[in-house]
């Protein structure tokens, strides 16, 4: 696997280091990514604000996790 998406990454870093994630979160409802917060919040940070569940991000984590890996 080419890295590790964590619910502790900052969100910009996120979507720098694997841009094919930044569709996974906007299909599960993050829409913050060019938001100015995602320079500081985390991936679990941004998800809350947006009301996820601590079982909504695991889901999303680990579909951006099967994405990363693919390529």
């Amino acid at each position: 696997m080419a890295g590790k998406i964590t619910k502790d990454m900052a969100l910009r870093e996120l979507v720098v280091k694997y841009p094919q994630a930044a569709e996974i979160m906007m299909k599960s409802g993050l829409h913050c990514i060019g938001c100015h917060m995602a320079a500081m919040e985390t991936v679990e940070q941004g998800a809350k604000a947006h009301g996820m569940s601590d079982r909504d991000i695991e889901k999303m984590i680990k579909e951006m996790n099967e994405a990363v890996s693919k390529d």
